[in-house]
């Protein structure tokens, strides 16, 4: 499947629906970006953290949103151990 997009002046590019769709993304999906040895861009979905762990890690109740959760704790942790 292949579609045509065009980059805006802040460096963003639309991603049609149908691609999203085929893709499996969803608003917040976390993509990895990088570009072969011809100049092409690749973007390649990743996991979340939360897809990550699911099942492996048994809790009461996950956070909603637990990514956010896992970025703000790290940012604490380093905040505090950076002195």
């Amino acid at each position: 499947m292949r579609s045509t997009t065009k980059m805006d002046d802040r460096g963003r590019v639309f991603i049609p629906k149908r691609i999203r769709e085929a893709a499996g993304l969803s608003e917040g999906s976390t993509l990895s970006i990088s570009v072969d040895g011809e100049g092409r861009i690749i973007l390649t979905p990743q996991p979340s953290i939360a897809e990550r762990f699911r099942g492996i890690v048994k809790v009461e109740r996950w956070p909603r949103d637990l990514d956010e959760f896992l970025n703000e704790a790290l940012r604490r942790w380093w905040s505090s151990h950076s002195t």
